[in-house]
Formats: structure tokens, C-alpha cells, sequence
């Protein structure tokens, strides 16, 4: 009896689309398929270096996640329709924090809506960390060190 309540609560738990429907049945598309959609939206930002946790609590929890695409996303259906989500970033330092919040949450609105027909009503950006991209060296400059006795 337990499987048919676990077969129930899975199927309430993944959306169905507006009512689009052509009478063939319904359309569900799964929250991790939404959590894809926001992680590679919120990756596709300039200034983002990371799309999860930073912290050790969080890289824990990330990793034991179910699905790589649930990693730094929660994705829920609001009751009256659309999404409330939570995405958790690691943004690159310099990078002005509020206008990049702002360019993900935009950023996930647009995939979310042309992907699915369905609204995010509620986007939260947590910035976990920054991080200071790595040093890039110019192609032309010759940094290799030759040691004392080089000559």
C-alpha cells in the first residue's frame, strides 16, 4: 500500500503544462528537467563562475544530491501556478553582484517561460561566494623561469 501512496505523491509532485492540450493526454515535465533549464541558464550569465554552494555544508549537500541538474537549483510549483526557485551561485570577483542578480534572474525567466509556456513567479539568487578568476597570461610574454646556471 505504501507503493501506490509513493506512485501518487511522485505523480502530484511533477507539473503538468497549461492547458494546451490536444486530447491525446497530458504533458508533465519533471522539477529536475526545470532545475537543467535554470542551472544552464544561470551558467550562461557573464560573472558566474559556479551554479551551487561554496561552503562545505552546501558541496556536501550538493553531492549527494539526487541529479546533477538538482545541484545548487530547488525548484517548487507555486498553488496557483508557475515556479518559485532558488539558485545558489559562485559569481566571478569585480563582477557588480546586484546587476548580475538581476541579469540571472532575467536570464532564467526567459528560458523557463519559452521552454515550458509556464511563469517563474518568484527567481531568489543566493550569492554563496565570489571568486577571483584565474591569472591569464599572455600568449607573447616568456615567464619561464631558466635557473642560475642558464647562460
Amino acid at each position: 500500500m505504501t507503493k501506490k501512496k509513493n506512485e501518487a505523491d511522485t505523480l502530484d509532485s511533477i507539473p503538468n503544462l497549461p492547458d494546451n492540450s490536444n486530447g491525446l493526454g497530458s504533458i508533465r515535465i519533471n522539477h529536475s528537467v526545470i532545475a537543467g533549464i535554470v542551472r544552464l541558464a544561470t551558467q550562461s550569465v557573464k560573472g558566474v563562475v559556479n551554479v551551487g554552494g561554496a561552503g562545505v555544508v552546501e558541496g556536501l549537500t550538493d553531492f549527494f544530491a539526487k541529479k546533477e541538474s538538482e545541484r545548487g537549483v530547488s525548484v517548487t510549483e507555486c498553488e496557483d501556478g508557475g515556479y518559485e526557485i532558488e539558485v545558489r551561485v559562485v559569481l566571478r570577483f569585480g563582477v557588480d553582484l546586484a546587476k548580475t542578480g538581476t541579469v540571472i534572474q532575467d536570464s532564467i525567466r526567459e528560458q523557463i517561460l519559452s521552454m515550458t509556456g509556464n511563469h517563474a513567479k518568484i527567481i531568489n539568487v543566493v550569492i554563496d561566494d565570489i571568486k577571483q578568476e584565474a591569472f591569464e597570461q599572455d600568449d607573447d610574454s616568456d615567464d619561464s623561469w631558466s635557473g642560475p646556471n642558464s647562460e
